[in-house]
């Protein structure tokens, strides 16, 4: 089918299409548009500069809306392409089939040159399909799509792009009961909601990339929440309404990236506010900052956000790092408070039951670890009240716990030093040294005695002070036996020598026997037999001698309480004396 054109028209049409984006896109002053037909197609060619950010969706779309209202009733067949000054390769295709019946047609155009068959749609509204990349994996030669087209002001009219007929279908769309429709905003009129959400998408980045502050953060967040829901009047009828709700969905996403950033922005200022040692109030410090940190390492390094993100991250790491550390040290004088408080209850279940003095000592030592943890909780901990309250406490029973720990080892002692005194005692007595053996035994009997009431060892020091008293007793009543026996020999001695010796004398435990010598025997004898003779080296009254040496050994007896023997020596008895009972 041929498509004729007249110059005039084409370039009707592109002012058409270039005034209708300049209303469209806040950006089209730097777009140009160019309309020409090569066999039998017609072909629409945007170009912008390689500066500017373009949504190729947005452009089909109002060149779809341009060609809807202005299109002749025959079947048209138009390629559209979208590129940048200076490149021959358009970046973006598209290929529309404009259908009189049933509505209008569109099928996608992939390549240069490539077509596909139109598909049927039941929707009023003209669809369409573009690709904004060329395939990578054929190699495509250089492509101008307006490098062909044939002389325009050669060619004959066929197709015929009539103003008139536009506005004749917009009136009988009005006449048609739809003109409440069209007066709405966005429909007919023009939308200033959308120009303002288009300059605002285009502006909010510069906007974004210098809000040094909180403050600023939120006033380009209310202006891009208050742009997007200005366009909440556009209605689903308007020809703008995909266009509104793209816009919408851009503006509230960077919204909401903002909103994300400045809520993070606030919980670091509380954070930062919050003063206080203890452990929960740490703890929501430490909440607080990874409020702030988390959400701020969700915007990538392509974010215009990135740059105040990334100031306020290693600061609020830093923070959060602090933070920790004082949780951690918290959390170590807390456990070692509540680990004071558990020994102590051992300390003291161990004070009841304590039955020697080891055991007494370790609640000694017991009571001195509790005492020493709580003195090494700092003024800076959430603790320390507690520790010094508890310390108040425990310190008197620690004083408490000492005290009988050394009044025990002293009575411990005591008890071991009377038990040694009374071994030695018994050594002494095995000895028959009954002067050390009572002497000993005494000692041992008063150590017994000093044991302290309240020892654990008073009982058992009680237990010995019956049998020490016995073997004391024995043993001065052995001492005193030795003793009377001494000086019964020594007595005997003196009274057995007289210039010469008189007797001699033997002693156990019930007699004395007394012996006289033969020299005094003789004497005796001698006298006996011549009285009045008289030696001068032995004159002697032997028989008034005799009766005195009787009388002496009685006394001797009566003192030493034994029975007393004399015999002469030849054995025969010349006294005798029984001590009676």
């Amino acid at each position: 089918m041929k498509v004729a054109v007249q110059q005039e028209d084409l370039q009707l049409l592109a002012k058409t299409l270039q005034e209708q984006l300049l209303v469209e896109v806040s950006t089209s002053e730097v777009f140009e548009v160019q309309c020409a037909v090569n066999k039998d197609r017609l072909m629409i060619l945007t170009q912008h500069t390689s500066d500017v950010i373009v949504d190729a969706q947005l452009i089909f779309a109002v060149i779809e809306e341009v060609l809807q209202s202005l299109a002749p009733y025959k079947e048209q067949r138009v390629q559209c392409f979208l590129r940048v000054f200076g490149e021959q390769l358009p970046y973006a295709k598209c290929f529309l089939a404009l259908k009189q019946t049933g509505g209008w047609g569109a099928g996608g155009d992939q390549g240069a040159g490539g077509d596909q068959g139109a598909k049927s749609s039941s929707s009023p509204s003209l669809s369409l399909t573009y690709f904004p990349s060329i395939d990578e994996t054929k190699e495509e030669e250089p492509f101008d799509p307006f490098a062909d087209a044939p002389n325009l002001s050669a060619s004959k009219p066929a197709f015929q792009v009539n103003i008139l007929l536009g506005a004749a279908l917009i009136g009988i769309v009005v006449l048609g009961g739809g003109a409440y429709l069209l007066t709405r905003p966005c429909v007919m009129s023009e939308c200033k909601e959308i120009q303002n959400a288009e300059q605002l998408k285009t502006k909010s980045p510069q906007l974004m990339r210098r809000a040094n502050s909180e403050k600023e953060l939120v006033a380009v967040q209310q202006q891009l929440a208050a742009t997007s829901a200005a366009l909440n009047v556009i209605p689903s009828w308007s020809p703008r309404y995909q266009v509104s709700e793209e816009l919408k969905a851009s503006l509230s996403g960077r919204a909401e990236k903002i909103n994300l950033v400045v809520k993070a922005l606030q919980s670091a200022s509380l954070a930062a506010q919050k003063v206080g040692y203890s452990l929960e109030e740490l703890q929501a410090r430490q909440h607080l900052w990874r409020q702030a940190i988390g959400p701020l390492e969700t915007i990538s390094s392509s974010s215009e956000l990135y740059g105040l993100v990334q100031g306020k991250l290693l600061s609020y790491r830093v923070r959060l790092h602090a933070v920790n550390q004082q949780i951690f040290i918290e959390e170590k004088w807390l456990k070692k408070l509540t680990a004071a408080k558990a020994v102590a209850n051992a300390a003291e279940n161990q004070e009841t039951t304590a039955k020697s003095l080891n055991e007494l000592q370790k609640v000694q030592f017991t009571w001195l670890v509790v005492v020493n943890a709580l003195n090494t909780i700092p003024q800076t901990s959430a603790g320390y009240q507690e520790a010094q309250k508890l310390l108040i406490d425990y310190k008197p029973k620690l004083v408490a716990a000492r005290d009988r720990a050394t009044k025990e080892g002293f009575a411990v002692k005591t008890y071991q030093q009377a038990v040694s005194t009374a071994n030695q005692a018994k050594v002494y007595q095995q000895q028959k040294q009954w002067q050390a053996a009572a002497t000993y035994w005494d000692q041992a009997l008063q150590t017994a005695k000093k044991v302290s009431q309240d020892s654990l060892y008073y009982t058992q020091a009680q237990s010995l002070i019956e049998p020490y008293s016995v073997a004391l007793k024995q043993a001065q009543e052995k001492l005193q036996v030795v003793s009377s026996l001494q000086q019964t020999r020594t007595d005997l001695d003196k009274t057995c020598i007289n210039r010469i010796r008189i007797c001699t004398f033997s002693i156990d435990n019930t007699r004395i026997i007394v012996r006289l010598t033969s020299e005094y025997d003789q004497l005796r004898q001698n006298n006996l037999a011549n009285p009045y003779s008289k030696n001068s080296d032995t004159a002697v009254d032997v028989t008034y001698h005799l009766q005195i040496l009787r009388e002496a050994l009685a006394v001797i007896s009566d003192n030493a309480n034994l029975s007393l023997f004399l015999y002469d020596s030849q054995g025969q008895v010349i006294y005798t004396r029984t001590l009676a009972g």
